[in-house]
């Protein structure tokens, strides 16, 4: 979505013509998918961070657009709210130490930006959900203003007829309604993209689709939302709701929602391009002139513009990508993790994925014969709302029968294997070290950044209103945050 449009209104033709050419994408992607070599090349990694913008009382700062103006870096981007940013980290080959690499970048980026952002009484904050984010900091204003997002929200609410409705559980509850798609942007994440081998690519995908439940459990980040304590990673549940838009009233049948988890083991990357087509309306219908079969004829690799574009305006947890450089190749883009607490928290849990995908990789034909999907899709929820806390049905190669297990103990024993899988990798060993012993330091101490959230709000709760108590908490948070102290070392005392 992180491109530039001029309009927020579209005809009913341009919609038909855009169908028409992801159409025409897809069979051009399967043509590329065949051709022999496609997508051979070096194993890489590149996130994404989204930030808040906070002011000197740590309330939403709603300046993106005038930060961004001033650094002038092509790498930071606004998103889509006036008080979140969102910066592009260099892709790093998976050799030697990339996350240490990505560790550096992050940090050197957040203090220049930081720079920018103090005069403008704003500062940056990693976190999955602010914890000082009042409802009235919501809502059409705070839009940032491109036509981009306006488009998005308008047809978005058209293809559900009336707000989305946000319902969400936990220690508390909370019942909202919306009239525009602002409550995404309440949500920030650590985005990591895998670039894996085309012809393994279903293999790889499965696997990150089997440990995504625990890696997410672990990173959790986001335990409140308007000063409710609701789900560990809440953002998983206020994601999925705040963009749904499906109609309540239809009839007929109803199609997956835009935010989801997944529709069955993968089989190809193709056919996860092809159910985004299939199951979701277009909502932005840019053409370009590309000529997609010509160029295959040419032995050149085609954009594929429209499909790429159609398919980043739906949001499956991890989601294939197609990119056109290089030669064209596919990598794993994995959503679910939160922004923070740190960035070294960030890199260890960017690690820990790859590493957990890799330890299961040679068994995941027979994992994912004898898991039916839906309860992975279970595991990932049960992950998202109760965090370390959670028990989830974890396959074994050489078990009988399903059972429910803690998910804590499917970590512990996960994570040598996943330090095993990664020397097998050209990646330094005091890397797998350094980042493994922050996973395994979370893993012992039972401590993850949602845990910690909620203790110390707790603490301050006894002699504080609520609104001071989670203001008091997020002052403790960016102190640590500053610091890039990993989150299992941080103090529980207010």
């Amino acid at each position: 979505m992180g491109l530039s449009i001029k309009n927020s209104e579209f005809t009913a033709e341009e919609f038909e013509r855009f169908a028409a050419k992801v159409r025409i994408d897809l069979t051009a992607l399967t043509r590329l998918l065949d051709r022999p070599g496609f997508g051979e090349g070096q194993s890489s990694v590149g996130a994404e961070v989204e930030f808040y913008i906070v002011n000197p009382e740590l309330r939403v700062q709603p300046i993106n657009t005038e930060i961004a103006a001033s650094v002038q870096d092509p790498q930071l981007t606004v998103e889509l709210n006036r008080f979140n940013l969102e910066y592009n980290l260099s892709p790093q080959a998976f050799r030697g130490d990339p996350f240490a690499r990505t560790e550096r970048e992050l940090l050197a980026a957040i203090r220049r930006i930081d720079q920018h952002a103090a005069p403008l009484g704003g500062e940056l904050v990693p976190i999955g959900i602010l914890p000082t984010l009042r409802q009235a900091d919501m809502g059409a204003q705070v839009m940032t203003d491109e036509p981009r997002y306006h488009a998005l929200s308008k047809a978005l609410l058209q293809q559900r007829g009336e707000p989305f409705s946000i319902h969400i559980g936990g220690n508390d509850v909370i019942d909202l309604e919306a009239d525009d798609v602002t409550m995404e942007g309440a949500n920030t994440s650590f985005q990591l993209h895998w670039r894996v081998p085309t012809n393994r690519f279903a293999d790889y995908f499965n696997a990150v689709q089997l440990v995504t439940p625990i890696v997410l459990a672990l990173a959790s980040n986001s335990p409140s939302l308007f000063g409710h304590h609701l789900w560990d990673e809440t953002r998983i549940a206020l994601f999925k709701q705040s963009i749904d838009s499906r109609p309540t009233t239809k009839k007929n049948w109803r199609h997956p929602s835009r935010v989801y988890y997944g529709n069955g083991w993968a089989r190809n990357a193709w056919e996860l391009f092809a159910a985004s087509a299939s199951l979701y309306p277009p909502i932005i219908p840019l053409m370009s002139d590309e000529d997609p079969m010509a160029v295959i004829d040419r032995g050149e690799v085609p954009e594929l513009t429209e499909l790429r574009l159609h398919h980043g305006t739906t949001w499956p947890w991890n989601r294939v990508i197609f990119d056109h450089t290089d030669g064209g190749h596919l990598r794993i883009e994995i959503r679910s993790m939160p922004a923070g607490p740190t960035p070294v928290d960030m890199c260890a849990n960017g690690l820990f994925i790859i590493g957990a995908a890799l330890a299961v990789l040679d068994d995941i034909r027979h994992l994912t014969s004898i898991l039916p999907f839906h309860y992975t899709e279970h595991n990932f929820y049960r992950a998202a709302k109760y965090g370390i806390g959670a028990d989830i049905i974890w396959p074994h190669k050489d078990q009988i029968q399903l059972q429910d297990r803690p998910l804590l103990t499917v970590a512990r024993e996960l994570l040598p294997r996943a330090r095993e899988a990664l020397t097998r990798t050209a990646v330094d060993d005091a890397e797998i070290h350094r980042l493994l012993a922050i996973i395994e330091g979370r893993i012992e101490t039972g401590m993850t950044g949602a845990r910690w959230q909620r203790q110390i709000t707790e603490c301050f709760f006894r002699s504080r209103s609520s609104d001071d108590a989670f203001r008091s908490m997020l002052a403790l948070y960016m102190a640590n945050q500053k610091q890039n102290i990993p989150l299992h070392e941080w103090t529980l005392s207010p």
